[in-house]
């Protein structure tokens, strides 16, 4: 037993921890002075819009900051009564997966896509344990078997590109725990995985932690897993936490305006009601996207994966048809399909007009009238180009007759309708937030003045008061330009907020479909009704987190 747990003392605590980057009067402050505490055993959730210096915390303290370039004007953090910050990198490494290790947001980026996923676990068991040979491989079919992989020895030889998002994200898991640490930092684990896998990764890391005794740092924005995860929360901003306390008091009687604010952000349900004499936008019957599977040395077609298989949608103009599901159900495989950006069975009707068969050449008119705002922002805007550029590239490709002026205020009236002043259209992506960011790649596709746009998870990625202001600004384009949606997202809470008719897909095929209200209500397949009930509740997900 160490010290910590003899004592009563907390098992970290954070005092007066400030970072910078820069220098001079390039200096940016990004944590100023903040306080808090972690005991052994506990959930601490930290919250906070983009940018409010979440992640730059939980970087500091484990000193995976860019050195020199970040620094700590003031501070403290002390892990079982020890200062990390003076420790040289060689004891810090000590400190790293052995008592203290981190989960990122996006396994794809943390894992090496060149090694196999016996390889990564092995390395860390090889630093820290000294492991290697058939007590490595012992060690690590029980590390995968802890967090739920089925038959682990045969998932030894794979890449990260051949498993799942939460099979990954489950990766990530074992080699964070693989040491035992007394600490564990998640840093927005759930963020990118659809709500049946949320919820088993976070089933998963209560069961891990009641069994290690391990305190828990969580970053998240999404408040609904906080009130069901954590003890106690920490709100910050700019850098500051400005309010910090038991989750039920912060929640239920919030003393920051800003506080007030984030909990006020979730997105309010106000679909634009369905109108039965609106002409029908799109439509497809019994739609396939079958993807052939080879193999052999004549890469003979053995089968297929199904991904669309014998969807029919009507979409009329002026609504928005949410489509939801778990990963690989389908979803974006079937907006890519109406729009013609990928080969499909099946008739596809747009504007009273046959789509399917055309060629490029054909499609091309109809282009303009049907748009994609995809997940990413930052991976779909150019970064070597222009705001002004990456919004006018439509125009240019569409209606090469019209003059540079008129060019410009169309992308002047787009910044504007999307909130954002069009006197930074002459700036780079990098130069904007995540928000912003997102905002351009709408306004990217309303330039064209489509009727028909297919967002792909366009809110996942963003904070709550964020993800409230873009579905706010998609509500008032669709009042403003008669728009027509299909809104693909498995953050049913923004759906609820959009769509006024829903369609529930699951391994490619539509398990039900209607009215959103009236399936939110009542569903009617085992599959939606586990489906809400993890969007909405996360009680199964949560409860084995320990709130001390």
């Amino acid at each position: 037993m160490d010290d910590v747990t003899k004592t009563g003392e907390p098992l970290l605590q954070v005092k007066d921890l400030s970072v910078s980057f820069g220098a001079g009067e390039r200096e940016v402050r990004a944590v100023d002075r903040v306080s808090f505490e972690i005991k052994r055993g506990e959930t601490l959730a930290l919250v906070g819009e983009s940018g409010s210096g979440k992640s730059v915390t939980a970087l500091s303290i484990m000193k995976l900051l860019p050195y020199p370039a970040a620094h700590h004007p003031s501070g403290q953090v002390l892990f079982k009564g020890r200062d990390l910050l003076p420790l040289p990198e060689s004891e810090i490494r000590h400190v790293r997966g052995n008592d203290i290790t981190i989960i990122f947001q996006e396994p794809m980026t943390s894992l090496n896509p060149l090694h196999t996923i016996e390889k990564q676990l092995a390395e860390i068991l090889l630093l820290h344990r000294g492991a290697t040979g058939e007590k490595a491989r012992k060690r690590i079919i029980e590390l995968l078997t802890q967090v739920g992989i089925p038959e682990p020895e045969t998932r030894l030889g794979s890449y990260p590109h051949q498993l799942s998002g939460g099979q990954r994200q489950r990766v990530m898991i074992a080699m964070a725990l693989a040491n035992e640490p007394d600490l564990l930092i998640a840093d927005e684990p759930t963020t990118a995985l659809d709500v049946t896998v949320q919820a088993q990764i976070l089933a998963l890391l209560g069961d891990l932690q009641k069994r290690l005794g391990m305190a828990i740092l969580f970053i998240t924005h999404d408040l609904g897993i906080v009130r069901k995860l954590a003890s106690r929360v920490c709100v910050m901003n700019k850098g500051k936490i400005v309010e910090q306390g038991d989750v039920e008091r912060v929640f239920t009687a919030p003393e920051h305006p800003y506080t007030k604010a984030l909990l006020a952000a979730e997105p309010k349900p106000d679909p634009a009601p369905p109108k039965p004499d609106a002409p029908v936008v799109v439509k497809t019957d019994d739609l396939k996207v079958w993807f052939p599977i080879k193999r052999g040395v004549m890469r003979r077609t053995v089968g297929h994966i199904k991904a669309v298989d014998g969807v029919t949608v009507e979409i009329r103009k002026g609504e928005t048809l949410g489509v939801v599901g778990e990963s690989g159900s389908g979803k974006t495989t079937l907006g890519l399909a109406l729009l013609r950006l990928i080969s499909s069975r099946g008739p596809i009707v747009f504007m009273g007009q046959p789509l399917q068969g055309l060629s490029f050449k054909e499609m091309r008119p109809h282009r303009s009238d049907m748009q994609i705002v995809f997940q990413d922002p930052y991976g779909s805007l150019s970064p070597r180009m222009s705001i002004a550029d990456i919004i006018e590239e439509g125009l240019w490709v569409h209606q090469p007759g019209m003059t540079e002026e008129a060019r410009e205020q169309r992308v002047v009236t787009a910044l504007t309708d999307v909130g954002l002043d069009p006197a930074m259209r002459h700036r780079y992506p990098h130069e904007f937030s995540g928000g912003q960011r997102q905002r351009i790649a709408v306004a990217r596709a309303i330039v064209l003045e489509p009727t028909f746009i297919v967002l792909d998870e366009p809110t996942s990625a963003l904070d709550m008061l964020i993800q409230a202001q873009i579905v706010d600004l998609l509500r008032g384009l669709q009042k403003q330009r008669d728009l027509t949606y299909m809104f693909i997202s498995h953050d049913l809470r923004v759906v609820a907020a959009l769509a006024s008719n829903l369609v529930v897909m699951r391994n490619g095929k539509v398990i039900e479909q209607g009215a959103a209200s009236d399936l939110f209500k009542n569903p009617k397949s085992d599959y939606t009704r586990a489906l809400f009930a993890a969007a909405f509740k996360l009680e199964t997900a949560a409860s084995g987190i320990v709130a001390q």
